[in-house]
């Protein structure tokens, strides 16, 4: 068992946040060191506030089919839509494969490594008061949902207790984790009546870092007017101006010490569920009490990463800017293919796939190319799950632009996977709930690099959804003139589509001094067969009499019902010989018909016909008059039209 290739699933989203890149880097780092092949499948919710577009971001969760994996790894803490987090946590335990998570309460029996939250909370606001000297102390939170969240905010409170502060439930702010919530809970602050605080507790650094910012657009100075702490010290809030006073997270070592688990699990080894990791709070710039970072070669390093980082998302801009103005000019999803391409070459992305549900365009597209009864209502589409074959429009491996049939989706990835070491990330392709597919990125680190990979996901959807929307605008402008230039009844032209199609002949004809004809061809009896037998058999009549004319125009005549029981033959090139070998075939066509289909009446019809040179003072519709003038010569010759035939 040892020797063989472990697989290990993670589940995690906005790896967008430090929080989330740290830990992943520490398990890409394990990975790659033990020759194990990761498999993460993330997604952006929560990010946009579009419930509608979570759900498709969320759905990549649906994707994952659990025997292929032998550990599990579950950042539910990143995770904002807790029915989604409750979803994939009763898959994982119904899978039986062991199963590691960050801080979570989640389910007993998973692997759980901890941080004591609620000591190092505890040091950061005792530090504020004790130090500081803070009493109105306002606290912006994570989500109440969120472990992690509630031991801070629990250990905020007996802070506030433990030294004779009162809770005052309006100096909270409940957020999701996010910056923007930053901004939020600053601008709450500034408008509320409450008297200004003396500090700010932020349950992340990310939120500190916003509300400083907001804060200092105000003219309000940190730490002068108010003292701002955050939580997890990533690199944005060290090197800050002012440097944030925040909690320092081995957040590197947690994502180590997950795939160690799981790998010791695999082995038979005896594993406690529970592993906690300690916090080392640093106190900086941001409470007073000066810069905790004081060496000039990581001030070095910083200033180095920092342009390295500016400039990469500068030359990132315009390829994203270039890729999206050549994707809106381009109409089709082989172009688009090509189109992508390019660009992720000039981002050295070097494998790249694009996996489409076989039902991506839609039911519409699918009745129509289908004549199929595959879907209820053109409005029907997939949202949740993927279908069970996906295809491969666009495929780039090793830099080359490859072709790849279709797979399976329950086997997640195209091709077969060599080796360990691998990193491959999935991410939704979808337009808001509206599922399309995923796109895999293997072997990079542009997701957790890239400060516009979301950006990039999000446009190659848009991509998507722009083909999509002008393939079912085009299949439903054919509808339309099918509707305009078809009779519903009988399948063939009718007055619309007849004349159309023959008035462009017969200019042609003008032209170029051919003869034309036009027979003119009127049902007999169809009034007695409505009246005697049913609007049914009437119609079942006519479409017998259509199918009849259909057939016998073999070489490129327009056949057309033009009203009614009234139809015509138009063509060019015929002199009166083919005309009636024309008719005389016609005829016969409706004796075999009468003889096969057994009804109490026959299928007749009367015709009349007429041959000329095409000439633009003697227009379509005077020759038409001159063939219906002989058919209702024929007409009276049989004398049909005052009686039925009857078999």
């Amino acid at each position: 068992m040892k020797n063989k290739i472990l697989n290990i699933v993670v589940l995690t989203a906005g790896i967008d946040e430090e929080y989330q890149q740290n830990i992943i880097r520490g398990i890409n780092e394990y990975a790659v060191e033990k020759n194990i092949n990761i498999f993460y499948f993330t997604a952006y919710g929560g990010v946009l506030g579009n419930s509608n577009y979570d759900k498709g971001e969320y759905n990549i969760f649906n994707l994952v089919n659990y025997r292929k994996f032998d550990g599990i790894i579950f950042m539910d803490n990143t995770i904002g839509a807790l029915d989604v987090r409750k979803k994939v946590s009763e898959q994982i335990k119904n899978s039986g494969i062991p199963a590691v998570v960050f801080d979570s309460e989640i389910n007993p029996l998973f692997y759980n490594i901890k941080v004591d939250n609620f000591r190092a909370m505890e040091d950061i606001v005792n530090h504020v008061i004790k130090e500081h000297h803070a009493r109105r102390i306002n606290y912006v939170s994570g989500p109440m949902e969120n472990p992690e969240s509630r031991q801070r905010y629990e250990a905020y409170k007996s802070v506030l207790a433990e030294n004779g502060i009162d809770f005052e439930k309006e100096r909270v702010y409940f957020g999701e984790f996010r910056s923007i919530d930053g901004f939020h809970a600053a601008n709450a602050i500034i408008n509320s009546k409450l008297p200004f605080p003396d500090a700010i507790v932020c349950a992340n650094d990310a939120m500190a870092l916003t509300v400083i910012i907001t804060l200092e657009k105000y003219g309000i100075k940190i730490p002068d007017d108010v003292i701002v702490t955050g939580f997890d010290n990533i690199s944005a809030a060290r090197y800050f101006c002012p440097e944030v006073t925040s909690v320092d997270r081995p957040l590197k070592l947690l994502g180590r010490k997950a795939c160690e688990i799981i790998e010791s699990v695999y082995n038979g080894e005896t594993v406690s569920k529970t592993h906690t990791v300690f916090t080392n709070p640093i106190f900086s710039e941001s409470c007073g009490c000066g810069s905790q970072d004081s060496a000039h070669q990581e001030m070095r390093t910083f200033k180095k990463d920092t342009y390295g980082r500016i400039e990469n998302c500068n030359y990132h801009i315009s390829i994203l800017n270039r890729m999206t103005s050549a994707l809106a000019d381009s109409e089709s999803l082989e172009n688009h293919s090509r189109i992508i391409n390019s660009f992720l070459s000039e981002i050295k992305c070097n494998n790249f796939y694009m996996c489409l549900g076989d039902n991506w365009e839609g039911c519409f597209r699918q009745q129509i190319n289908e004549a199929s009864d595959a879907c209820d209502s053109v409005e029907e589409y997939q949202i949740e799950g993927y279908p069970k074959y996906m295809t491969v429009p666009f495929c780039r491996v090793n830099g080359e632009f490859l072709n790849k049939d279709s797979f399976l989706s329950e086997d997640m990835y195209p091709f077969e996977i060599n080796g360990g070491g691998n990193i491959i990330y999935f991410f939704p392709l979808h337009f808001r709930e509206r599922c399309f597919g995923y796109n895999i990125v293997l072997n990079t680190d542009i997701p957790i690099t890239s400060m516009l990979f979301h950006t990039l996901m999000m446009n190659i959807s848009m991509a998507i959804e722009n083909v999509r929307k002008l393939n079912q605008l085009n299949d439903a402008i054919k509808q339309l003139d099918k509707l305009y230039v078809i009779d519903p009844l009988c399948e063939i032209y009718n007055r619309n589509g007849f004349v159309r199609a023959a008035s462009k002949i017969f200019k042609e004809c003008i032209v170029n001094h051919r003869t034309v004809m036009i027979m003119f061809i009127d049902m007999d009896g169809l009034k007695i067969i409505n009246d005697e037998y049913s609007h049914k058999e009437g119609d079942f009549a006519l479409k017998t009499l259509a199918s009849i004319l259909k057939s016998c125009c073999e070489h490129g005549e327009i056949c057309a019902r033009f009203g009614g029981d009234e139809f015509l033959i138009f063509s060019e090139n015929f002199d009166r010989d083919m005309t009636s070998m024309l008719v005389q075939k016609i005829n016969q066509k409706m004796e075999e018909v009468n003889s096969s289909i057994d009804k109490p009446y026959k299928i007749e019809a009367s015709i009349g016909c007429y041959e000329t040179e095409a000439r633009a003072e003697f227009p379509l519709f005077s020759m038409i008059t001159k063939a219906d003038q002989k058919m209702y010569e024929e007409k009276k010759r049989k004398r049909t039209s005052r009686y039925l035939r009857r078999t």
